[in-house]
């Protein structure tokens, strides 16, 4: 199946909010790094209710899982761009997939080989 974009995780939060701004990216195939995954169940506080939302809105995405050519175009934005961990891997999930990444954070608009679409409402 192909994927028409890479989420960042804050458009995933957009999504499990029901943010309306968002609904018109659903009608697409993307995809999300188990980096995404790590952020969005990793947090302490949350509850049973909204881990167990989190993870079918998970399941229902496309999941691109850690590689070899991901921890190195992963290493190479760090230094080229230093970049926070997380975010380094979400953009090179999206570089080496060759597909837009979506998000709602101008950080990511210093990485000149990334096809952004930045999210601004």
């Amino acid at each position: 199946m192909k994927i028409d974009f890479i989420a960042d995780t804050n458009f995933l939060i957009y999504v499990h909010e029901g943010n309306e701004f968002i609904y018109d990216f659903l009608d697409y195939s993307f995809g999300i790094s188990f980096i995404t995954e790590i952020e969005l169940l990793g947090h302490a506080k949350l509850s049973k209710f909204e881990e167990k939302k989190l993870k079918e809105l998970i399941g229902s995405c496309m999941y691109v899982d850690w590689s070899q050519m991901l921890k190195e175009e992963t290493i190479r934005l760090r230094k080229s761009y230093s970049l926070k961990h997380p975010d380094a891997i979400i953009a090179a999930t999206a570089i080496h997939l060759k597909t837009p990444l979506i998000t709602a954070d101008k950080g990511f608009a210093k990485v000149d080989e990334l096809d952004l679409v930045l999210l601004d409402f």
